[in-house]
């Protein structure tokens, strides 16, 4: 029986699939590079995590051996169980706020307790044990506990100082209340004192210094990225304006890392409030001094958040229907990208200041060039650079080129504050 051999012409096997890899090899690669920081970013934030749980439960055996050996629970007895509670409570993941949580609950716990023994001693000393002690005691719980609760919710003292309020309301009402004796009382206070003393003794120990992680570090290191997103996400803005329409409809839906950029700077605000509060509390370490200007850190966070905005608003150009000719659109489309160019250079070269914590080498070639680049958009949008404009083209292009200009502007603010920052950098690790 004879075989059949159907020959394949070489040339319909070589397809153009080899220069097809060869398109598809270098996205791949930058994304592989890409999703491996990624992963080592992800990897050093699941260490952290790790190394606190095990420093918290290093701290929970410790101040449990004053309730599991004899001759230490001799000692304090039952209130052992205040330093287990006392670690469970104010430990936290940075130093800064176990620091801040702990001198909130010495304090709230001395005001509330010492209040409340004077108060539970005078009503005894007045009136005795009858029915006008509770009248006085039922009193003082009502007055200290409102005025507690209004002070609490001042912002100025709820900002630092909530935690300390509400342990103080606490312990007042614990102790007052269950003052019947006052010699029983003051010997309860010492003891339980005696013993969130402890508590938190293992805790500032253990946080400070078995690898501490500082909230100061982690505001820091956020406010320098927040300048590396926004100066890709403007390069991102620009090159998407300036692609081809045809390029344009072949990647239908690709998401934009642009704005997930910026919308990540945009929801930041309480991030950065929180850890600027306890980076406050936290002790001279490293490369930051006693008085760093926590409070400029956040102005300029509030800078860098306006300037997403107005990033967002240029992606929004991107989006909207009505759009100039490509005619029109290849007209501004050389000046525009050196700009956006330009302006993604200052910000990585003020980001990397930031991170250096020093005043800008190029400040004085900085501003000079921002100023030129208002100048050259101002020129772009003149009618005569494009000839007779339909309102159409006309309205959309002058969008963008004025929002290109407030990004410029808004830039300029920035590079301000961040000579600023530098300066009350220098002076405060000094």
């Amino acid at each position: 029986m004879g075989s059949t051999v159907i020959s394949i012409p070489d040339g319909e096997l070589s397809l153009p699939l080899p220069s097809i890899k060869k398109e598809k090899e270098r996205p791949n690669k930058l994304s592989i590079i890409f999703s491996y920081l990624g992963e080592l970013q992800k990897n050093r934030q699941k260490m952290r995590k790790l190394i606190h749980s095990i420093k918290v439960g290093i701290a929970l055996v410790l101040v449990s051996l004053l309730y599991l050996l004899d001759p230490l629970y001799e000692q304090v007895g039952e209130n052992a169980m205040w330093a287990i509670m006392t670690v469970v409570v104010i430990f936290e993941f940075f130093a800064g706020a176990t620091l801040s949580k702990g001198i909130n609950r010495g304090l709230g716990t001395i005001l509330g307790g010492g209040l409340g023994c004077s108060a539970a001693t005078l009503a005894q000393e007045v009136t005795g044990m009858g029915e006008a002690s509770t009248i006085i005691i039922g009193s003082a719980v009502f007055v200290i506990g409102a005025a507690g609760t209004y002070t609490r919710l001042q912002p100025s003292i709820k900002k630092r100082y909530d935690y300390a309020a509400m342990i103080f309301i606490l312990t007042f009402n614990l102790v007052v209340v269950s003052g019947l004796r006052a010699e029983e009382v003051l010997k309860l206070a010492r003891e339980r004192l005696s013993t969130i003393g402890m508590g938190f003794a293992v805790c500032i120990i253990i946080s400070l210094l078995v690898f501490p992680t500082w909230a100061s570090d982690e505001l820091h290191d956020s406010l320098s990225s927040k300048f590396q997103a926004l100066a890709k996400a403007i390069e991102e803005c620009l090159e998407d304006y300036f692609r081809l329409n045809s390029e344009k409809d072949n990647q239908p839906g690709q998401p934009s890392s642009s704005s997930g950029s910026c919308k990540s700077v945009l929801h930041s605000k309480s991030k950065d409030e929180s850890l600027a509060n306890f980076a406050k509390w936290e002790p001279w370490h490293g490369k930051f001094g006693l008085h760093y200007p926590w409070n400029k850190y956040l102005q300029v966070g509030e800078q860098l958040r306006d300037l997403a905005t107005i990033v967002l608003s240029l992606k929004a150009c991107l989006q909207s229907p009505r759009q100039p000719s490509s005619s029109v659109r290849e007209s501004i489309k050389e000046p525009s990208k050196a700009v956006g160019l330009s302006l993604a250079l200052t910000l990585r070269e003020l980001g990397e200041s930031v991170t250096k914590m020093r005043r800008s080498q190029q400040e004085a070639v900085i501003m000079p060039k921002l100023k030129s680049m208002r100048v050259e958009l101002n020129s772009i949008i003149s009618s005569s650079k494009f000839g007779p404009l339909e309102n159409v083209d006309e309205l959309a292009i002058s969008s963008f080129v004025f929002l290109l200009m407030e990004t410029v502007e808004k830039v300029e603010e920035l590079v301000k504050e961040v000579e600023e920052l530098g300066e009350l950098a220098d002076f405060g690790t000094k």
